[in-house]
């Protein structure tokens, strides 16, 4: 899997054919790796500039293609993998992960107090129907890895000792102001590779995941002080610091610009040891993407989707 992909969630207000044009960018300039999910809903635009691109510009082989079954189709994630190929004109996925552990889902651009009325608790005897239901995608050809995503240590407890093909990657949020040691311990101890959204903060995140606590990485002054030295920007300096650490980033973003200055932070020498030290006690523990649509209970804190005291909330 390549060390840095191209997001594609346009946080619900990037038209998707700019979208694509993103897409279309980040290959033209040597990304190979393209991070994909049905609820984005610009798959099918992805897959024309897919299309276009694979057998002129680089091979199917080349590229690291992924996406998400999303959460109405815990049921029926075969037809959902199918329809998502059909949408990307590929054959197979690299990569297909579980977006959400939870059934749970949301209309699009809805705001922070949208409640599926069928939503329920994390169950791990249904997720696991869920996972080997991924595992026969692995089994018919339709994608060569599967993983998760926003899953924590207590969810993946009660999954990995049941598994017939382990989740290859976790993607999680990852970024100098939430860096998650612990999970990326255990997942790295478990060789799982730790995929991280938001590498940047998330600045063009829905309002829905905006409170008045969130931190900003590339204002912080450690990451400010470090991009000035090295002549870059911030949010490329929190791109480097991903890959210096050992984790892969997937940036979005529709400025050609930025997509460069991205994919160039991978070439660029690391960070020295105490500069790595630094940005790491500059860590602020703040989520940045809670999660509240997923909620199950009425006024429900969003820390009991993540299950912080160490234990399934039910």
């Amino acid at each position: 899997m390549p060390g840095i992909g191209i997001g594609t969630f346009g946080s619900d207000h990037v038209p998707h054919a700019e979208v694509a044009d993103a897409v279309d960018a980040a290959i033209s300039i040597g990304y190979r790796h393209v991070d994909c999910a049905a609820v984005y809903d610009n798959e099918a635009q992805i897959g024309s500039t897919l299309a276009h691109h694979i057998g002129n510009t680089v091979s199917r082989d080349e590229l690291w293609i992924s996406s998400k079954v999303w959460n109405d189709s815990h049921d029926h994630v075969a037809a959902a993998c199918e329809q998502t190929l059909r949408d990307l004109s590929i054959d197979a996925l690299d990569m297909y992960l579980v977006h959400w552990p939870f059934p749970n889902f949301h209309p699009p651009h809805c705001d922070v107090d949208e409640r599926n009325p069928d939503a329920i608790a994390y169950e791990p005897d249904m997720f696991r129907e869920t996972w080997a239901q991924m595992e026969s995608l692995v089994e018919r050809g339709l994608t060569r890895h599967i993983g998760t995503s926003n899953m924590t240590i207590a969810k993946l407890e009660r999954l990995l000792p049941d598994v017939s093909i382990q989740p290859s990657v976790n993607q999680m949020e990852l970024h100098p102001h939430f860096q998650q040691p612990e999970l990326r311990t255990y997942l790295r101890d478990h060789q799982i590779e730790p995929i991280g959204f938001c590498p940047i903060g998330s600045p063009g995140r829905p309002e829905r995941d905006r409170t008045a606590d969130d931190t900003s990485p590339t204002m912080d002054p450690t990451i400010v002080e470090l991009a000035e030295q090295y002549g870059i920007h911030p949010a490329t300096a929190c791109v480097k610091w991903a890959t210096d650490v050992g984790h892969t980033p997937i940036p979005f973003s529709t400025n050609p610009r930025n997509i460069h200055a991205n994919l160039e932070a991978t070439t660029r020498p690391s960070f020295t040891s105490d500069e790595l030290s630094a940005i790491e006690d500059a860590d602020r523990d703040c989520r940045l993407i809670k999660g509240q649509v997923f909620l199950w209970k009425d006024d429900q804190p969003w820390r009991e989707l993540w299950d912080e005291d160490g234990g399934i909330t039910r």
